[in-house]
């Protein structure tokens, strides 16, 4: 099982060793920055669960780091990862500051470190209850568009196929017009369906790509059913109506 990444920043070494060693030994994956632009270029690199930062810091601060992570169009697809803000500020307009800025705790210094790691786990907890509510919806909405695709598909074929089946039983099969003309509406019917199918298979396809969707499981399980149950009391139907005839 992969273990949980955390970056601590910190211009302090020996915050740095204190962290690295305590969590290190908790079970994480500790990595460390020890100024601004070293935090941001570490946040690519190794995509942390967690950010530990301390909001004073050379080069670039605490508060600029969490703008960047935050806002910037560079570093969208990292603004979900979770910051814990280090300070020695106490003041409220600093903590408000920072949950402005998106963080998820403040603590300041001196800290405890009992409670650093209860807020750790509380905030690594919220983080996989949100990943869960985004792979929920994200299963929904997959549910979801391959019902209006099927939708789409059974409304558009009854009707070509209720008129072959008229055809079908009402063509003069010693007339040639009919029978071409039956033919050629079969040829062409059958084209749309089979172009319909192409496309349903291929959005089946980019489906079953999508991350965190388990697309065996759940409803997309149950709705496959349906359609075997469907399929297979058709098949009857048509065998029992070729027995009596």
């Amino acid at each position: 099982m992969e273990k949980t990444k955390i970056l601590i920043a910190d211009d302090e070494p020996i915050n740095l060793e204190f962290f690295e060693v305590t969590l290190g030994k908790l079970g994480f994956d500790v990595y460390k920055a020890e100024d601004g632009y070293t935090t941001l270029e570490m946040v690519k690199e190794i995509v942390p669960d967690l950010i530990i930062l301390d909001n004073i810091m050379p080069n670039l601060s605490g508060w600029k780091v969490t703008s960047l992570l935050k806002e910037s169009e560079e570093y969208k697809e990292y603004r979900d990862i979770p910051i814990i803000m280090l300070s020695a500020m106490d003041k409220v307009r600093d903590k408000v500051e920072g949950f402005e800025l998106g963080i998820e705790d403040y603590i300041t210094e001196p800290f405890n470190f009992s409670e650093v790691y209860a807020r750790i786990r509380a905030v690594l907890k919220n983080r996989v209850l949100s990943k869960q509510v985004v792979a929920r919806e994200k299963r929904l909405a997959t549910v979801e568009s391959l019902n209006e695709s099927l939708r789409y598909f059974t409304a558009h074929l009854r009707e070509p196929m209720a008129e072959l089946y008229e055809m079908s039983n009402s063509v003069n099969q010693e007339d040639d017009g009919a029978v071409k003309a039956l033919i050629e509406k079969i040829k062409k019917e059958s084209e749309e369906a089979l172009a319909a199918l192409d496309g349903l298979e291929e959005e089946i396809g980019e489906l079953e790509k999508t991350p965190d969707i388990d697309f065996h499981g759940g409803a997309l399980k149950d709705l496959e059913e349906k359609f075997k149950k469907r399929y297979k009391a058709l098949k009857e139907e048509n065998i029992n109506k070729e027995a009596s005839g």
